[in-house]
Order: C-alpha cells, then structure tokens, then sequence
C-alpha cells in the first residue's frame, strides 16, 4: 500500500518524550467532480517544543502544506502542546486512514505503555440526512492533567459531534505496537458516554499512565453514505461511520492532605463558563473566556489549555486568567472545542483544578446586498471614502442592520453603488 509521508516536524526522533496526540477533520467544500475540501486538525504532545515524528496518509490525501504552531506549554517544561492545521483535497472514493505512530512515551509509564500508534479514520461519503460529507468528532484535551492518588475524580471528556451523531469514546488498541502489553490502566474506566473515571488508588500505583481513547460517531437514525461513485454503503446506530484518536497522560501524584476543592485543589469561581457550555462568535470578532479559581492552601500559578492554536492566554494575577479567540475566515461555520485546567503548587507539589471545557461555534455571516446612489463629489477616482463608507453604514444601522457588520463597496458605476454588508445574523 502506498505510504505518503502527512507531516514532517523539524529536529530528529528521540526516545521517551511522547505525551499524547489526537486530530480532527472537518469538510468545507464539494466539488463538482465529486472530490471535497477538508480541513485537518491535530494536536501534537511532547516533553519540549522540539521533538519530531510522523504522521502518514495510508491513502490518497491529496496536497498537503501543514501549518504547526505552539498552543501552550507547562511551565516547568514538562510539557509543550502544538496544533497543526492543513487543507487538502481528498476524492473520496473509498475510506482514507491517518496514521500516527512511534516511540516511545514518557519515562516510567505506569500501564507498560512503550510505543505509541494513533489512527484516524476519514468518512467523507455524502450522508443521507444531511445532504453533506461526513464530518468527525471534535474534541481536544491538555497532554497532561493531574490527580492525587487518594482523590476520586471524572473527567466529563469533550466529545461532541457537528453532525448531531452520538459520540462514544472506548479505549484504543488497535496494534500490536500501541503498548506492551496492550491494556487500559486498571485504575480508570471509561463510559461510552466518554466520562473517564479515575478510582483512588494506593502509592504503589501513583505515577503516569497513558490514556489511549478512540473516539467514534454513531448516526441516531440509519443512515446512507454516497461515495464519488454513487456505491452507497448503510450505516445503523450501532455501527461508527469514522474514528478519531485522543490520547493524553494521566499524572497520579501523591497524596493530597484534601480532596476538598478550593483547599488544595483548586476550585473555579464565577464567571468561569460551566463545562460544555456553548458559546459563539463570528469571523474576526474576538472571543473572551474569562476563567478564576481559589486553593486556600496552595498558590494559584497557572491556566494551561488546549485549543486552536490562535487562542491567546493572559493572566491578571489572584487565580484570575482569560483566554482570548479570534476566529479566521477558514474557521467560518466550524465548532471548535477549548479545554482547560488551574494549576497550583506548594512547594514542589502541582494541583489540578477538574477539567472543564467550552465548545465554540464560529457562526456563518450572512450577505446584504443594497443598491444605493453615491454623488461622485463623494468619492474619489470612483471610490466611495471611508468617511462616506461610515456613514452609509452608520445609516443601515438606523435601519436596523446589526452594528457589528463590516461594509464594502464591491463596484461603482456611473452614479449607481453596489455595496454589500456582511453580518453575523
């Protein structure tokens, strides 16, 4: 089978740095000859910003010129997360498999974990109830969160699906070179509803483990998928139409005088947003997440989050913190996912808040075309000025088109102006 090489990080290949991966696809656009624009996404987990692996296309992936950035980094440099991003054209005529693997994870990896593999699987068939490709589950998570070994925790993982399928999460062992040998850890459970239990446990077993999930959609009525050939292939609600990875590193430290939130571990305070909750924004409006949290025992130090690459972090100091998005265009009509954790630290000790995240839906604009009359005194060379761009706007806002709309001229011909207003409703 033909191996393309998807992604080439710069550096060299090194032993136990690997601390989770996961990715995403999402459709933009059919073409006529029945091949589609896909956006991919994926995350990439290491002990520094530096490592370098491989992920590889089992199948036609089309052009690819993949974009890396930094996400974030923990601190004390046990961590650094990074998003890529690419758009490619794929022609769907049978299923496209990503490939991930390597070695090795981090030092000491509780569950006998050594190499790692990841899989996603790429369903681009025209679904039946939709009219449009498949798109799969998104969901993100930071490379590491922590938890003391005496404390019960669950991580309500974000797990959501753009087509409105049922998202059911599993732990992965899809090759013999996942682990060695190839078990969950015996201290979680996972729900197919995708919450991960973690049971305390005793000393013996605190340290990190590898958490390897497989995340799959499931239609809520049977459904047909077309492929660019017309071959249609049924789909029931018992039967996942793709497959993403999600793969992270567990931390159990040691024990934590109180499990008791906002002693120790920190606890979030008004306004952080709820987990799960829904937010929206548009094109090139700025998204503010304001997030606070307290540990009467403990000094807060750090928000550490996962989410698309453009996300800017600042902190205001007393637990306080915001996370700020402003979508790009290639992000118009998509919902993404944010997560985040509080970090604080006594002495040499790091605490965890839970885990919570937000999904944020980048809303479609709409167009309005108006045709008006402009006095050529009013515009130069043709052009209608910013000054009289202004205050044609600031007169549709008297009318009632929303005040955050963005106006352009498209064309000016004799008197006649043809101007189009783009807004978010």
């Amino acid at each position: 089978m033909l191996r393309l090489v998807l992604l080439l990080l710069l550096g060299g290949t090194h032993a136990t740095h690997f601390l989770g991966t996961m990715m995403t696809y999402y459709p933009k656009q059919t073409h006529a000859d029945g091949s589609v624009t896909v956006s991919l996404r994926y995350k990439l987990g290491f002990t520094s910003c530096y490592h370098s692996d491989i992920w590889s296309c089992l199948s036609s992936c089309g052009s690819l010129n993949p974009t890396l950035q930094e996400v974030d980094m923990e601190p004390s440099g046990e961590w650094c997360q990074r998003e890529g991003t690419m758009t490619t054209v794929i022609f769907p005529s049978y299923l496209t498999q990503l490939v991930f693997a390597g070695g090795n994870w981090i030092d000491y990896i509780q569950n006998n974990v050594v190499s790692w593999r990841a899989e996603t699987f790429v369903e681009l068939g025209i679904r039946s109830d939709t009219r449009k490709p498949n798109a799969s589950p998104q969901s993100t998570i930071m490379p590491a969160v922590r938890v003391p070994s005496n404390c019960q925790r669950d991580y309500d993982l974000m797990a959501f699906d753009p087509d409105g399928d049922n998202v059911e999460c599993r732990f992965g062992s899809d090759s013999l070179y996942e682990c060695d040998p190839c078990a969950p850890p015996s201290i979680l459970n996972i729900s197919s509803s995708c919450t991960l239990s973690f049971n305390r446990t005793n000393s013996t077993n605190e340290g990190p483990y590898a958490v390897q999930l497989v995340l799959e959609d499931f239609p809520k009525q049977t459904i047909t998928l077309t492929n660019v050939y017309g071959a249609q292939t049924t789909k029931t609600t018992s039967q996942a139409i793709s497959k993403i990875p999600l793969q992270f590193v567990l931390r159990v430290d040691p024990v934590v005088p109180s499990c008791t939130e906002g002693l120790f571990l920190p606890k979030f305070l008004p306004p952080t947003p709820a987990n799960r909750a829904k937010m929206s924004t548009r094109v090139n409006q700025p998204l503010e997440i304001s997030i606070a949290a307290e540990a009467a025992n403990a000094t807060i130090s750090e928000l550490l989050f996962s989410g698309p690459a453009t996300v800017v972090k600042t902190s205001s100091g007393s637990g306080n913190f915001t996370l700020r998005w402003t979508p790009s265009v290639s992000e118009e009509g998509e919902s993404h996912p944010i997560c985040f954790v509080v970090q604080a630290t006594l002495n040499s000790e790091k605490y965890h808040s839970e885990l919570r995240c937000v999904i944020v839906q980048v809303e479609l604009g709409t167009v309005v075309r108006v045709n008006m009359k402009v006095l050529s005194s009013l515009s130069q060379g043709g052009i209608v000025n910013e000054v009289v761009l202004q205050k044609i706007k600031d007169e549709l806002v008297s009318l009632g088109l929303p005040s955050n709309s963005s106006l352009l001229v498209l064309k000016s011909s004799s008197a006649l102006a043809n101007a189009t207003a783009t807004s978010g409703v």
